[in-house]
């Protein structure tokens, strides 16, 4: 899955997310401020009480900053799931509340928001990123 970068997907040892290019990282805060932020918060921070499930069964919307776990997951991943939503990606009958954003935003938009997420996290978590990446690319 080619995303425009000259880069794809399932190849990039160090991931594919355009963190460092300034104005993909400009443009991914604006798209993330208008498709994101009313759910996982203004400065990242998700939902209060994000690990606990709601009456409905559902768990609130995650923080997006190092104290959530988004940076636990390879970029392909967060990728898929920003794109299809999170119980298409999980499957067996998963819950969420996360949809898919693959009729309202193109797969370079979707890397941009990613990559302002990631933009935000200290050092030593875009490192760890970086090896989670790394482990996933030698196992696709």
């Amino acid at each position: 899955m080619a995303l425009g970068y000259g880069q794809d997907v399932q190849n990039r040892v160090d991931g594919f997310l355009p963190y460092t290019d300034t104005a993909a990282v400009a443009r991914g805060g604006q798209l993330y401020a208008d498709y994101c932020a009313s759910c996982h918060g203004a400065n990242l921070e998700g939902q209060a009480n994000w690990r606990d499930r709601d009456a409905d069964g559902y768990l609130p919307a995650p923080p997006h900053d190092a104290s959530g776990h988004t940076w636990h997951h390879p970029d392909a991943q967060l990728f898929m799931i920003t794109k299809f939503g999170t119980e298409a990606i999980v499957g067996n009958g998963y819950r969420s509340r996360m949809a898919g954003y693959q009729d309202m935003l193109t797969d370079a938009q979707i890397a941009e928001v990613l990559a302002f997420i990631k933009s935000t996290w200290p050092k030593q978590i875009i490192e760890a990123h970086n090896k989670r990446n790394a482990v996933a690319a030698l196992t696709n």
